[in-house]
């Protein structure tokens, strides 16, 4: 067993929690961010790390004079552009959180959703104007249960595959919010480079401790939503299902947030469940 290891007597599973992060919002974390991961980790709790890496593709895309477009905020995935998303989010991006998590004495083990058929997805509705992209049908949870099981943190890229061995483009808070329902674990974090979802109140800007899915519908419907917001909080929304009671939105510079978070602090945004 690997040092780290949070292994759990026999038969007994350990906590989970599942975090997504974006590519850009991952390049400016400091070092203490992996290190309240590596602690969560020896205290026993289980990470599943889900991460994005948007502006490492465009950047790759435009370097290979490969021409991208989004259509309503997802990216138009050719074939070439297939190749190069692949590329980075399964190889440069993953390598690179895997070894940030190692330098700091965590231990971590990448995977992307095409291993072991890990995401299983299929065309999105519009795919013959968008590509490539895909939506998840299902996840095999045994796969992360059984890395977390070892004792190390699975990281996984959202590149999905079907049957037939095609590859998919996954939008990364899709993958995550897929990978939170499937596990069926209790909170889902989504790591960001704002301080949770804000609102208007008394013409000054506040972060909403905590929000219904109906109260996100009307702040999109006012704008107060708008922007790469909208797809983190629609993931939120589709993985607050089954076991999954909350997802938290936070800022990812906060010293020590994930470990507040997990020990109950008031920070960031909970979207929760109505009962």
């Amino acid at each position: 067993m690997p040092n780290g290891s949070t292994a759990t007597e026999a038969g007994t599973e350990k906590q989970m929690f599942v975090m997504k992060c974006g590519g850009s919002t991952l390049a400016a974390l400091p070092e203490s961010f992996f290190a309240d991961l590596r602690d969560l980790q020896s205290s026993g709790n289980g990470p599943v790390i889900v991460h994005g890496g948007g502006p490492a593709i465009s950047d790759n895309l435009a370097k290979l004079g490969i021409e991208t477009e989004f259509v309503n905020g997802l990216r138009k995935t050719t074939e070439p552009v297939l190749d190069v998303v692949e590329m980075v989010l399964a190889g440069s991006i993953n390598k690179q959180i895997v070894r940030l998590i190692q330098r700091v004495g965590g231990q971590a083990l990448g995977v992307s959703g095409v291993d072991g058929g890990l995401i299983q997805a299929k065309p999105v509705a519009n795919h013959a104007e968008i590509g490539w992209v895909g939506d998840v049908t299902s996840v095999k949870a045994e796969i992360i249960q059984g890395i977390v099981n070892m004792g190390y943190m699975p990281v996984i890229a959202p590149v999905g595959v079907d049957a037939s061995g095609q590859r998919y483009n996954i939008n990364a808070d899709t993958a995550a919010g897929a990978v939170a329902s499937h596990l069926g674990v209790s909170r889902m974090i989504v790591v960001t480079d704002v301080p949770g979802i804000m609102k208007t109140i008394g013409g000054e800007k506040k972060v909403l401790p905590s929000v219904s899915v109906q109260e996100i519908e009307d702040m999109i419907q006012t704008g107060e939503i708008y922007g790469g917001m909208i797809p983190k909080v629609r993931a939120a929304i589709a993985c607050i299902h089954g076991k999954v009671r909350e997802v938290i939105i936070v800022d990812g510079s906060e010293p020590q947030i994930l470990s507040r978070v997990l020990g109950g602090e008031t920070i960031g945004t909970r979207i929760i469940r109505m009962q």
